[in-house]
């Protein structure tokens, strides 16, 4: 079993920038890929980015492309997602998974409880 808590949501301002960590409980976290996936009010939960175990292939979503950086650290067990030049429409709750290099939820087996994102315009 792998438990993974999220951190450093918050509120910003539009133009201005956050990182979210996500820390996982066990040691076998460097053998999962590792997805952002985010949420906001109404709207299904959509593809953000995702890291291969290795940290040597990443995935992103047409929308964060350019401003959203994930990257891994297996010696402290943490995925990081740095949002940069973040937009209102970039407003959800923000979800870490452990899984497969995929796009699709189904095929990550452990979450986060989330953390929210707020950006004001």
């Amino acid at each position: 079993q792998v438990q993974l808590v999220e951190s450093g949501g918050g509120l910003v301002q539009a133009g201005g920038s956050l990182r979210l960590s996500c820390a996982a409980s066990k040691r076998t976290f460097g053998s999962y890929a590792m997805g952002w996936f985010r949420q906001a009010p109404g709207k299904e939960r959509e593809f953000v980015a995702t890291i291969s175990w290795s940290g040597g292939s990443t995935i992103y979503a047409d929308s964060v492309k350019g401003r959203f950086t994930i990257s891994r650290d297996n010696a402290k067990n943490t995925v990081y997602l740095q949002m940069n030049s973040l937009k209102p429409e970039d407003t959800a709750v923000y979800y870490c998974a452990a899984g497969r290099l995929v796009t699709t939820p189904n095929q990550y087996n452990y979450w986060g409880q989330g953390t929210q994102v707020t950006v004001s315009s």
